[in-house]
């Protein structure tokens, strides 16, 4: 059996009183492509910002390769080897594609604040940016200015910076969300790849995604795993049905009617 990278047990985090994820277990194997996905509201991202410690949880334990790492604020995590993206595109506007990927490198090898060196001195770095932005299909606009880039290739720089950190588990914060069909398939296979030698938990809302993508799969309802397991399975499990295609015979498709369209669509 493949042994787990991380593990969340029992995980909790309640906000003046509303439980937003409620004693949520979670295993993620070494070398999986693992997907959290949930109607609108379901506490996914919040899960994430727990398994990152951008929030504290109020129970519950976080294990990575079986050490505690509940207590540990985020900046350690990230030393560590788990490495997130945001659903907003977080990469520097008015840098080039390079200059983005330098900036990630050097926070990588800790000379971030080095302010007193030369700028000649990040030339060293230069050839494993352009490595990166190859990897991405970034490397004829390594002196683009960040901002003159499409959306999708945006998500894919931020992919490129996050892969220069070398994550041993990369955690996507909905990398579609907001693309044409045409920069999804490109973003598909840049995750493929990425997956590559490392583990991969990704919170996506494009179904057809998941079901190329990912090997296991966590549905969340209300704060709590609602089901498990690969596509098929739950695809078919009919609590997964009723959270996104909303109340038999309530005579409305209710707010997840799109997510509904997926499911259906990526059998």
């Amino acid at each position: 059996m493949t042994r787990p990278v991380l593990e969340a047990r029992n995980l909790t985090k309640e906000f003046s009183g509303f439980t937003a994820v409620d004693d949520v277990d979670l295993l993620i194997s070494e070398g999986s492509i693992h997907a959290l996905i949930g109607p609108n509201g379901a506490g996914k991202t919040t899960v994430f910002n727990l398994l990152t410690k951008f929030l504290q949880p109020t129970r519950g334990q976080i294990l990575f390769h079986g050490e505690d790492i509940t207590p540990l604020k985020s900046a350690a995590i990230a030393r560590k080897g788990i490495v997130r993206s945001f659903q907003i595109s977080a990469v520097f506007p008015h840098m080039t594609a390079l200059e983005n990927i330098r900036v990630a490198l050097q926070t990588a090898e800790g000379s971030s604040y080095s302010f007193w060196k030369s700028g000649n001195s990040l030339h060293k770095l230069n050839e494993r940016c352009m490595e990166l932005l190859e990897s991405v299909g970034l490397a004829e606009f390594a002196n683009t200015t960040t901002v003159e880039l499409a959306y999708g290739r945006k998500r894919a720089l931020e992919l490129a910076t996050t892969l220069a950190m070398e994550p041993q588990l990369l955690l996507l914060d909905e990398p579609t969300q907001g693309m044409g069909s045409e920069d999804v398939d490109r973003v598909v296979a840049l995750v493929r790849k990425a997956a590559q030698g490392r583990t991969v938990l990704m919170v996506e809302h494009n179904l057809s995604v998941v079901s190329k993508l990912c090997d296991r799969i966590t549905v969340l309802a209300q704060g709590a795993v609602l089901a498990e397991g690969d596509y098929h399975t739950v695809s078919a499990d009919p609590r997964v049905r009723e959270v996104y295609m909303g109340s038999a015979g309530s005579g409305e498709r209710g707010s997840q009617g799109a997510a509904s369209d997926n499911v259906e669509a990526a059998q």
